[in-house]
This record gives C-alpha cells, structure tokens and sequence, in this order.
C-alpha cells in the first residue's frame, strides 16, 4: 500500500526570477492590432511632423523624441535622448524615461478633463519598419506616460534606414531616414522656425518658455 503526498510549498519548484521578469515585460507591451484598436488620433500631416522632429532633434539610432502637439498639430514642446543600452526594452522602464522628459518641457493636464495637447515618439533604430518587441514597449509607455501627464496619447513614429513608419496606421515615406540629413525647418512641422535647440537632454528651451506661459 502506498500514500501519495503533495508536495509542500516550501518543495515546489517556484519560477525563475528571470521567468517571472520576462513575463512581467511581455505584460507592458502593446502589439499592432491593440495600437490600432485604441483610438490614437491619426495624425493630419505625419511627414510634417517628422521633419519637423527630425530637424530639430536630428535622432541617430537608439534615440527616442517625445513632442507635444497642440489641437492644430503645432508643435508646442519636444525633447531627445538616448536609450541606454543596459536598460531593457520595458514599458515601464520606458514610462519613466518619456514621462521624465515631458514633466521638464511643459507643465501637465490633469486638471482637464478633456485633454487637448497630444502627445507622439519618434523612435529612431537600427532594423527595419517591421513591429518589434522594443516598439511594443515604447507604445505601452506612450501612452502610460500620457496619462500620468494629462496628454491625449498620439502617434508612435519609428524611423530607420528605409525611412520613417506610422505604427498602427500603415503610413510612411522613406525620407526622412536614420541617414538622412537635417532640412531646413522652415520647410517641415509648423513652430518657430528659430527657436534654439539643446542637444543631450533634448529640451527646446524657447518651446518650454512657450509652455509655460
């Protein structure tokens, strides 16, 4: 005769720290289909827009601008950086870096009730236009980020060798590109078209006074 015994908690296998932080990353992650189903507004003029972000930041690959646009598409506050390479492709990771950047070029919303300033990311990596991990985890962040700052979520932008993607609504061009060089900005994204840009942090110190008035 035999007696089975279950096991004790204190003997079951338990996942793996690394099982468990994988599965929590996957969690912060948006796919296409999920993108595309959540209202973004679409965006009137996205090859101006880019230009525009382009002009300003001039982003090499692993650099993420995050710009505030007003109710007329106007740019009202942008800021650069770079992703460091030892932080992984996390939406909460992610949240923190873009929600730190907004709260230092324009003040938040939340005391709207109806959010009227959007806020989109231009990505700039390595690969090609297709879907990827990372992106995902920039959207989750996008939009967490937005909501912590009182901004509608806007367009999330990826720009690679082959040129510039609107994820979720199939539109691009293939100018400009990561390779691409800076136009004039007066010929692309409505704004001031002197305002002085910082490189490193990203902030456009005329478009913060802007914000803050």
């Amino acid at each position: 005769m035999t007696f089975g015994f279950a096991p004790s908690a204190a003997t079951s296998p338990s996942p793996s720290p690394v099982s468990a932080d994988s599965a929590n990353r996957l969690a912060r992650m948006l796919e296409p289909a999920e993108w595309a189903s959540a209202g973004i507004p679409l965006l009137r003029s996205p090859r101006e827009v880019v230009g525009g972000l382009h002009s300003r930041h001039r982003p090499t690959p692993a650099t993420a601008v995050v710009a505030v646009l007003d109710h007329e598409e106007r740019l009202t506050a942008s800021a650069s950086f770079a992703r460091r390479a030892s932080v992984p492709a996390d939406g909460w990771e992610f949240r923190n870096a873009l929600l730190a950047q907004l709260r230092r070029v324009i003040p938040h919303d939340l005391r709207r009730r109806t959010p009227v300033r959007t806020a989109v990311l231009l990505y700039c990596r390595d690969g090609d236009e297709r879907w990827t991990e990372e992106d995902g985890a920039w959207m989750w962040g996008l939009r967490d980020a937005c909501t912590l700052h009182g901004l509608r979520c806007g367009a999330y932008i990826t720009l690679t060798r082959g040129g510039w993607q609107v994820l979720g609504e199939g539109r691009g061009g293939r100018r400009p590109s990561s390779l691409s060089e800076p136009v004039l900005l007066a010929d692309t994204v409505p704004g001031p078209p002197t305002a002085p840009t910082r490189s490193g942090g990203g902030a456009v110190e005329a478009l913060r006074r802007a914000a803050a008035r």
